[in-house]
């Protein structure tokens, strides 16, 4: 059997290995064994071969780390509104207290509530409200328009 065969054997061992796992790093290694097969169908040496597999798997492995969640974007992930379902979504508060904070019934649990600190004082009144930020357990309200 010729080498080709073996790299593109390999390279579906780990396609399906990462789909059991669920990473995307066993992907990007089956893409650079993929590239070793290339280089052996085109007749490289094993050299070239193994050095096509391991720069097609570390330039996939960096770009994988620098599209990580923690680097993701340079904004703040909580108020995402496609991170997070609840940010922009509409409720009521029915009574403030003092220290800016109420408590209220939303999507049938029992929520700590907290005024936007960009918010003036005197939009702590009962009414509509819209969600901007979840932070912990606590809803960060604005007016709503």
């Amino acid at each position: 059997m010729q080498l080709h065969y073996w790299w593109w054997i390999l390279a579906v061992g780990l396609g399906v290995l990462e789909i059991l796992s669920g990473t995307f790093y066993l992907l990007v290694f089956a893409v650079g064994c993929a590239a070793g097969g290339l280089a052996a169908w085109a007749g490289a040496g094993l050299t070239a071969q193994v050095l096509a597999t391991a720069a097609v798997t570390i330039a996939g492995w960096a770009w994988l780390w620098r599209r990580g969640p923690a680097r993701a974007a340079s904004g703040d992930a909580v108020a995402d509104s496609s991170m997070l379902l609840d940010v922009g979504e509409p409720l009521d508060v029915e009574e403030w207290g003092a220290d800016r904070r109420a408590q209220v019934r939303y999507r049938g649990a029992s929520w700590t509530v907290e005024l936007d600190p960009q918010e003036p004082a005197a939009s702590a009144v009962p009414g509509r409200f819209v969600i901007r930020r979840v932070v912990g357990n606590r809803l960060v309200v604005q007016r709503a328009a």
